[in-house]
Order: C-alpha cells, then structure tokens, then sequence
C-alpha cells in the first residue's frame, strides 16, 4: 500500500498593506517558508505579484504536505517587487505574519496582523489564509483501484487479478481495463488478459472473464474532512503522582524540576500538547493528578484537578497545565498506587455525551504521563474497553526506566484488548511509548510517535458510526476521496 499523503492548499489575501512605492501602490507578492529547525526556514511557494494594490487577493495557490502528529511552523512574507529578479533581499519588505498549519486547518479562516519584525505592526497590514483540502495523493480501497483523480468517473484505471499464494508470490492471471464509468454500468464483464500469453500464443483468447454485478461508490472522509468541519479535538492530561517517582526536592525524583524548570513530565506534556492545542478552539484544557494524598483530607485521589478546582479544572493552554503543575507539586504528598480508570472512565463520561449528539463535533484524547506499571489492571481493560466505543484516544508515555511491559498490553498491537469477561475492544485507541526511547531525539520525535495514530482513529470512529464531517466546508478544491465497492 502506497503511503497516503494528504495536501492542503493555502489561498491568500491581505488588507491595508504599506505603499513602499513613491508613484503608486505597491505590487506585492506572498512568500511561504516553513521552520525546519535550527533557526533556518525553507522556502516552499510563491504566488503571483500583483499590480499597483493595497488589498491583494493572489489568484495562485500555495500547497503543501500536511502532517497531524508534527508542528508545521509557517512564515508569510509580504514584499513589494520591482524588478524580475528571484532574489528577495533587493525587494520591499512589506511585513510577515507566523502561524503552524494546525492552526490553520482548525479554523475556516484565519487573520494575522503583518509584522516587520517582532513587536513592530506593518501599520493596519493583515494577512488572510484560507485552506482547501485537496485529495490524498493515494488511497487505499476495499478493491486496489487507484482513486479517479480529479473525480473524472471516465479515467481509465487498470485492474489486476493474481492466483493468490500465501507466500506473497501471487501469480499473476491477467489485467483488465475499464473506467467507473464502465464498473458502474452493471452488469459488466471484462476480459482477463495475461499480456505474456497473448504475445506467446495466437489462438489465445483470455484468461476468464470478470462479472461485476454491484459496483457501489461510497464517499470515504479524511482526518483533515473532519477537522475542516468543524471536528474539535479536546485534550485532557492526567500525570502520575505516586511514591515510586521519589521525592521531588531529591535530584534522582522524575518530578525534581531542574535548575531550568523542566524534568520528563514537562518536557513530555510540551511535545505532545504542542501538537495538539492547535486544533481546540479555546485552548481550555482539564488537567488530572492521580496517586497522591491531597490537601485538606490527605486521603488518596485518582482523579485530581491540578489546580485543586473540581468545578473547573481546566487550565489555559499547555502553559497553563505546567504552571498548575508546578503549583500542585509541593502540595500533594506522592502516594499511591497507579490507578487508570478513574481519569479514562473521567474523559469517557465527556466523549459519551458528545457521542450522543450523533455527530462528528467532537473527538477526546487523553494524555497519561506515568512513572510505572499500571496497578488497576483489570479495571482499566474495562475502561479502556468501554472507551472504545467511543470518540476518544488515549495516549500513555512511560516516564522513567522501569518496566513498562504491561503497558504494552494495553497498547494491544498483538490483538484486540479483552475484559475479563472476555469482551474485546471495538477498536484500538491506546498508543504507548516510553518517553527514555526519545530522550535524545528532538522533541518532536515523541510527538510524531504518540499522535501518529490518532487521525486514523478519528476516522475510524466517525466511519463506523456513519458520520459525516459535521460541517462540510465549503472549498473550492477536490471533494473527498470516492471509493468503488465492488
């Protein structure tokens, strides 16, 4: 299977942009460029330049690769051309405006005031940036047909029938050609052609033949579908305060903060949330602490808001959870044991009301940051079971070095999760990774792991609840991807 890409074009337009020329109006042109680190941008488009204008709308597009699990850090510039050289430094600097692709694709429209540098407005400038989503490059169907591009239902497409071996060494019977125009002219047969044989033998006729008697096509969504729609991902973060991370004014604790502030929880809270926060609308996120006796009982909880405020345990942005965090730490004495269910059970409750609604509105995913094997075994197989059958992702990173093999468990990438009654999963929803694996990778290694599987279960759940993206976004571009049963 060919890996499937997905691409989002960019159309732009500004507003009020600064006169550089004595004359007349400028005649700006749009630059985009991505971060792609060590303080160095990559240019990756232009549109066109328009003529003697304050207010351009670019009739050319600019497309790229658009990735979930990574943080795509765009730049805008703006510059007044005067001349037909490539080069930009000899040009007018018209202001530029910074922004990731998350932000972007969550948001039917978003408007950036234009800046020369940092702090200095280019006077009233704005830069406007609406997306279209274009079509994975490839997809894969339920019957090996490469997708009908531009939708044209008469684009010839080839079709292979194999005597299967389990081996892989599948021998090839022979090809056919025809269009979904054809398929969907039922009943249709087809001749099987074996192209070797047909040279070889005069009198070869074909192979067999091939009868379609349904050809039905279904209109399969996207991740990026859903989020254009209106989808929004709600993000909850539940960290591990119990007795085996140690005393967090000793060095040798996983919650000792080091003279910088930051040890694995935080450093891990910020790759992943990073992500993550760009598709929540609000930006309000509830944080848990499970494992530790809390003031004023000092009784043990499992399902503690970090800023000790069970009415509203939200905190603004992922700043807002490290400083919660921070503030929690020498207020809570570490206890124990490593309990699950309560925080998943927790988020379960929010994602079966939404679930409810019956539409594609809203998806949950829940971030665990644990220091060790999980103790509530079989009550979080139910959790976790339960959650299943709902919109929501939990995502569990192992902090520390001690054995996470139950966690793997969980993780269930050797066969569906069952209860101890014997249920099963509906689908997997647990991504487990241990945080020391990417200790001296970048940061957004860890990210790119963890959240790599969550567009496919978004798309998963929405598709076998029959969802379609709640608000179909206008757009210009290609619908989504229409796919033959055959």
């Amino acid at each position: 299977m060919a890996n499937c890409v997905t691409l989002v074009q960019l159309s732009i337009s500004c507003d009020h942009l600064i006169d550089k020329d004595i004359s007349s109006k400028s005649d700006p042109l749009c630059v985009l460029l991505q971060d792609v680190g060590g303080g160095n941008w990559a240019e990756l488009g232009r549109t066109e330049r328009v003529r003697n204008c304050s207010n351009p709308e670019f009739s050319r597009t600019l497309q790229l690769e658009y990735h979930f699990e990574t943080v795509q850090k765009l730049r805008f510039g703006i510059y007044d051309i005067d001349n037909k050289t490539p080069e930009l430094g000899d040009d007018d600097f018209l202001g530029a405006a910074e922004c990731s692709l998350g932000q972007i694709v969550s948001s039917q429209m978003l408007t950036l005031p234009l800046m020369l540098k940092p702090g200095k407005p280019a006077g009233k400038g704005t830069i406007t940036v609406i997306k279209n989503n274009l079509n994975p490059t490839w997809k894969r169907f339920s019957v090996p047909f490469q997708h009908f591009c531009g939708g044209d239902p008469s684009t010839p497409i080839q079709v292979r029938c194999s005597d299967h071996d389990s081996d892989g060494s599948h021998d090839l019977i022979g090809i056919f050609h025809t269009s979904l125009t054809q398929l969907q002219a039922v009943p249709a047969e087809f001749e099987c052609i074996h192209p070797e044989k047909q040279q070889k033998k005069k009198s070869y006729k074909n192979s067999g033949t091939i009868c379609v008697k349904i050809c039905q096509v279904e209109t399969e969504y996207s991740f990026l579908d859903y989020v254009m729609g209106g989808c929004q991902i709600n993000f909850t973060v539940g960290v591990d305060f119990t007795g085996s991370n140690g005393d967090p004014s000793s060095p040798d604790s996983l919650h000792y903060l080091s003279p910088t502030g930051v040890n694995e929880y935080l450093t891990a809270l910020w790759s992943v949330g990073s992500v993550i926060q760009d598709y929540d609308s609000d930006k309000l996120f509830p944080a848990f602490g499970f494992g530790a006796q809390v003031p004023p009982d000092w009784q043990v909880s499992h399902e503690f808001p970090l800023n000790f405020n069970p009415n509203n345990p939200y905190c603004a942005g992922i700043q807002g959870i490290v400083d919660a965090y921070r503030q929690a730490l020498p207020q809570v004495r570490l206890y124990g044991p490593t309990n699950f269910a309560p925080i998943i059970n927790h988020v379960a409750r929010f994602a079966a009301q939404a679930a409810y609604q019956g539409t594609a509105s809203q998806y949950f995913v829940l971030l665990l940051l644990t220091d060790g094997a999980v103790t509530d075994v079989a009550a979080t197989c139910e959790a976790v079971v339960h959650a299943s059958k709902l919109p929501m992702s939990v995502i569990i990173v192992g902090v520390g070095g001690a054995d996470f093999e139950a966690m793997e468990q969980l993780d269930a990438d050797g066969g569906p999760l069952r209860t101890r009654s014997g249920e099963a999963s509906a689908r997997d929803i647990v991504q487990f990774v241990p945080y020391r694996k990417f200790q001296n990778a970048p940061r957004e290694a860890l990210a790119q792991t963890v959240l790599a599987e969550v567009p496919t279960q978004v798309v998963s759940y929405f598709k076998a609840q029959g969802w379609a993206p709640f608000k179909m976004p206008p757009s210009p571009a290609k619908g989504p991807v229409q796919t033959p049963q055959v």
